[in-house]
């Protein structure tokens, strides 16, 4: 079985998601760290043109948005499962939620202008500027929380997370699910990534303590690889066989057609490539590169969008 690489930089908050579920089921890894802005030739090598953190690669496999990782995993080690059996959509869509709405509403908090003073004190202004530019081209066609609006939403999210734990250990119960490691996510990056602003957590001590138990899953089994490694990785392996339904026809566009996939709205530079697969739940493309050979990408349907080439 192939290894699990995933593409990732220490203080990324949605790594920090799957860097907790492989801990949860206690997987084997292997470690690639990538630039936080770009360029990031080796990522697009890979991609395409996808370039959110993280992404995951088996072989010559890429995986990319963390609910789709999510899905690989839980395939990958059904024991601790990230879905349970009686709550699957419940899980699904609460994850969903914290994925998107609380997300930004904790990243606006978390980089007002306070927050992005304390994030980059005692760097050159010039990494700042940097890191903005980049957010701001990736965010291009979205409307961002103002710094109050998302500090009250943000407060308001973590009094609601509470009463989900002040009687039980995790959000759906005494397991924690894939709503549990995306709720956790945004919260950690104001606890550890930039504390100067974790006070906010200080009112809501339940959600604390669900946090602590959380972080106590780690990261499971984790060694190092090189980004030229992972691309030597990807060029000596061939994409995994396509089995079962890989066809529902929800577009007109049919499979071995030319498309590009891209994110809704965060993030949506597109990949081009052959369509190979369109199944209920995920679109996979093949595309070739000098460097990686043919690989395939595969990215889910919710929060992305298929479009045809036209010759």
């Amino acid at each position: 079985m192939s290894d699990l690489i995933l593409h990732h930089y220490p203080t990324s908050p949605f790594s920090e998601k799957v860097r907790l579920i492989l801990g949860y089921k206690q997987l084997a890894w292997k470690s690639v760290i990538i630039p936080r802005i770009m360029p990031k030739p080796d990522v697009l090598a890979l991609t395409g043109g996808y370039r959110r953190t993280p992404f995951l690669q088996i072989g010559a496999d890429v995986y990319c948005d963390t609910a789709l990782i999510g899905d690989v995993l839980e395939q990958r080690e059904p024991s601790a499962p990230l879905f349970p059996a009686t709550q699957k959509g419940v899980a699904r869509v609460l994850a969903q939620w914290a994925d998107s709405t609380l997300f930004w509403a904790a990243m606006g908090y978390n980089l007002s202008p306070k927050g992005a003073a304390a994030l980059f004190a005692g760097q050159p202004p010039e990494a700042a500027q940097a890191f903005a530019a980049d957010r701001g081209a990736m965010r291009s066609n979205m409307t961002s929380l103002r710094p109050g609006d998302a500090t009250a939403a943000y407060r308001s999210y973590l009094r609601r997370l509470s009463t989900m734990v002040e009687e039980q250990p995790f959000l759906l119960g005494d397991a924690p699910s894939m709503a549990d490691f995306a709720a956790y996510h945004p919260l950690w990056f104001s606890r550890v990534v930039n504390p100067a602003v974790a006070g906010v957590l200080d009112h809501t001590p339940a959600v604390l303590a669900w946090m602590d138990r959380l972080a106590a899953l780690g990261h499971g089994h984790m060694s190092k690889l090189t980004s030229a490694e992972a691309v030597a990785v990807a060029a000596a392996a061939q994409p995994l066989p396509l089995t079962g339904d890989v066809f529902q026809d929800d577009h007109g566009i049919a499979l071995g057609s030319r498309v590009t996939i891209a994110a809704e709205a965060f993030g949506t530079e597109p990949t081009e490539g052959i369509l190979r697969a369109a199944t209920r739940t995920r679109y996979t493309l093949e595309r070739s590169d000098e460097r990686v050979g043919t690989v395939h990408v595969h990215f889910p349907r919710i929060g992305f969008v298929l479009r045809e080439v036209k010759a």
